[in-house]
């Protein structure tokens, strides 16, 4: 049985003159009809990326898009993250409501991969709920005003009621409504006119139906691109709301602003100067930090780690503030973040790294000679990667493989059980089990190249602290010292940072990342010769975070798409 909002959705969009191609209103019908008969990925599952990383191979599958000119995408799902965002700049709610509801965004290790993104009846009944809940709380008396820029005469005030129509539509569709839109959205009316004795109408029965069925739009809930041809058949031209679009969302996590959209109205984001420019006045917007914590958060895995509260916002707190330093406050070069000589510390942290308390109990403190610099010391990042809440050398590892040099690495066999610990020894040392991985026919060739990394950090626990033998066990001496593969011995974090460094490689991965992140997917080989070009403005500008988006949002790629052929 379908709801009264669900019905409103699918009358509205099927009134539409904007759903013209099948994916369209499938998909409207698919989110109006509560999942009957309505599950699976949009797209091809046997096709979908899994691999763990990176930028030239893996994850896409094995079809080649027609052209290197443009990157190939789909309709893009929000995240909750984004909806949140969105819900909040545009609707004043800051709640999270999109939290309450929606099920955890699958990290790989992105929250905003599309070709992971399922369409089920859990998904749809979650939407709905977060639609109702927002609708609630945004017109409340106390709060209608944000969306209701106008006085209703009465229940049947039309005009009041379409300019409502026009302005939250524009916001949460961020394009203006075709005026076959507005028609549609219109007949709502008839719900607050209605004589009915036994149940209250209002003008605002009318905008709650309006708002709920916005919410639950695939106008709102993807980023639909579609575009217009170029002379290259296989690229189409973005126009001003989807270059908006794109713009916004990756560089404050959320809807384009007013003066966003009057540019795309006249057309100015086609022009790479002026996106470059609308892109330097979102970098100076708060919520700009805010991405670029989520982003470090989720590529670097220190999204959820498992410590106490006041840990945690210890930790939270040292991260921030060097992502801060490096790209914002005293913009230096980005590979500074693993080679910094001091970090920002409480009081708390300080006693939890055994380093000077900070001058008035919160500010930056050097590290001097214990082993420590950069990103790679925080307990956040060497929390990350544990596993049976202790250290995992195993998955230390993977993390500096994956994350950190952009290489795959392969699942373990399929009569493997991973969620085992290490097998048990004569020895009570951790490293003795970890030893057996090594020695085994089956294990060897992988943990090999991953566990002698995660040595090199064991002399920092899960917290983050200094230690030079198990937990426990004084009897088990840590040796520490690790080797990372092909670039040669370290011991802690601080000589990690630097090989990584000195490797060239970490400065390519996280441009990899980054573009990943863009584009909503694993990378694909026709994406290289992107990736060199990104690297090289990004040495060129001596390694500046802020120089790298602006050439990426300038360059003729940003505006520009092609037909995801995989999906």
């Amino acid at each position: 049985m379908l709801s009264v909002s669900s019905i409103v959705l699918l009358t509205v969009r099927l009134a539409s003159s904007r759903y013209e191609s099948p994916f369209s209103l499938s998909l409207a019908a698919c989110l109006a009809v509560l999942g009957l008969g309505c599950q699976g990925s949009i797209g091809d599952a046997e096709q979908r990326g899994t691999g763990a990383g990176s930028g030239g191979s893996g994850g896409g599958g094995g079809t080649t898009v027609a052209s290197n000119l443009a990157s190939a995408s789909v309709a893009r799902r929000l995240s909750r993250s984004e909806i949140d965002n969105t819900v909040r700049d545009l609707l004043g709610d800051a709640t999270n409501p999109a939290g309450k509801f929606l099920q955890e965004d699958e990290y790989t290790p992105f929250d905003n991969d599309y070709s992971r993104q399922m369409a089920s009846a859990a998904l749809i009944d979650s939407l709905e709920a977060t639609a109702d809940d927002v609708a609630a709380r945004v017109l409340a008396p106390a709060n209608r005003s944000r969306i209701v820029p106008c006085t209703p005469s009465g229940p049947g005030d039309a005009a009041c009621f379409r300019q409502v129509i026009e302005t939250v539509g524009q916001r949460l569709f961020r394009r203006p409504l075709s005026e076959q839109e507005i028609t549609a959205y219109l007949t709502l009316q008839s719900y607050a006119t209605e004589n009915n004795p036994a149940v209250s109408h209002d003008f605002y029965t009318a905008v709650a139906l309006m708002l709920r069925s916005m919410l639950q739009d695939p106008e709102f809930l993807y980023r639909i691109e579609i575009g217009t041809p170029t002379k290259d058949p296989a690229v189409l031209h973005l126009n001003g709301y989807e270059i908006a679009t794109r713009l916004s969302f990756l560089v404050v996590g959320s809807s384009p602003d007013d003066k966003l959209l009057d540019l795309a109205k006249a057309d100015a984001l086609s022009d790479a100067n002026q996106r470059r420019t609308e892109a330097i006045r979102l970098l100076a917007d708060p919520r700009a930090r805010d991405q670029l914590h989520r982003f470090h958060a989720m590529w670097l895995g220190y999204r959820a780690i498992p410590q106490t509260a006041n840990l945690i916002a210890a930790f939270n707190l040292e991260t921030t503030k060097l992502i801060d330093r490096v790209i914002f406050d005293a913009p230096a070069s980005y590979l500074t973040l693993f080679s910094s000589p001091d970090s920002y510390l409480n009081d708390l942290l300080a006693d939890q790294y055994g380093l000077p308390h900070p001058a008035g109990g919160e500010g930056w403190v050097p590290y001097g000679t214990s082993g420590r610099a950069g990103i790679l010391s925080h307990g956040s990042v060497l929390a990350a990667f544990s596993k049976f809440s202790d250290t995992s050398p195993t998955q230390r590892g993977i993390f500096v493989q994956t994350r950190l040099l952009c290489n795959t690495v392969l699942p373990p066999p399929a009569n493997v059980n991973v969620d085992q610990p290490p097998p048990a020894t004569a020895s009570v040392c951790k490293l003795d089990r970890y030893a057996a991985h090594r020695a085994s026919a089956t294990c060897g060739a992988c943990h090999n190249n991953l566990d002698p990394i995660g040595y090199g950090l064991e002399n920092y626990d899960i917290g983050g602290r200094y230690r030079t033998h198990d937990d426990g066990h004084p009897e088990c001496v840590l040796p520490g010292q690790g080797e990372l593969p092909g670039y040669g011995t370290f011991s802690g974090p601080a000589e990690l940072g630097q090989k990584l460094i000195d490797s060239g490689k970490l400065e390519q991965c996280f441009v990899q990342h980054l573009l990943r992140y863009a584009v909503g997917r694993a990378l694909r080989p026709e994406e290289t010769g992107e990736v060199e070009t990104l690297m090289g403005s990004f040495k060129a500008s001596d390694h500046s975070l802020t120089e790298l988006l602006l050439s990426f949002v300038a360059s003729d790629r940003f505006a520009l798409r092609q037909e995801d052929p995989v999906q």
